[in-house]
């Protein structure tokens, strides 16, 4: 059963609050940056923020990583002809931050990595620096896509790059 504290949080978010933190011009930047990110190596990253579970989902108590993984496979992510698809996920009510990478990259770097970044954008996050903590993320995945999928060939763009919002 989800805790009070949790379900208020999710009920009191609105979609405004959402907006205000990613307006119009940093999704954009947020598109520009997997853009620019990914023409320098073989993977692919998506930005997916979401302002609150729906209720059954609180009231299954569902993590944000469930949720992440849940999206992962909907969008398919896992999709990408060399398995090194990457999702960002960030539940603002909750103000998680959760990163889910395909086996291909996820083989190559180990979960105190992706927890590392995951810390350095919510750092950035509850500074209030939603699109900077965002595009450093990315940028910080960039590398490791660049270090074990550098671009060989063709590089074609197999998952779109534009932030979803939930």
């Amino acid at each position: 059963m989800v805790a009070i504290s949790r379900l208020l949080r999710h009920l009191a978010a609105t979609r405004w609050q959402v907006r205000r933190a990613f307006p119009a011009a940093g999704l954009a930047e947020i598109t520009n940056a997997i853009r620019d990110c990914e023409a320098q190596h073989l993977g692919e990253i998506r930005f997916v923020v979401e302002g609150s579970l729906e209720f059954f989902a609180l009231w299954r108590d569902q993590s944000p990583r469930q949720r992440a993984l849940d999206l992962f496979s909907l969008m398919r992510i896992w999709d990408t002809e060399h398995n090194n698809g990457v999702l960002i996920y960030l539940l603002f009510a909750d103000r998680v931050v959760e990163i889910v990478a395909d086996r291909g990259i996820d083989a190559r770097v180990n979960a105190a990595e992706w927890q590392r970044i995951c810390r350095s954008m919510g750092d950035r996050f509850r500074k209030g620096d939603f699109v900077l903590g965002v595009n450093e993320g990315i940028a910080a995945i960039g590398n490791h896509l660049i270090r074990h999928f550098p671009v060989a060939g063709d590089n074609p763009n197999e998952l779109a790059d534009q932030p979803t919002v939930l």
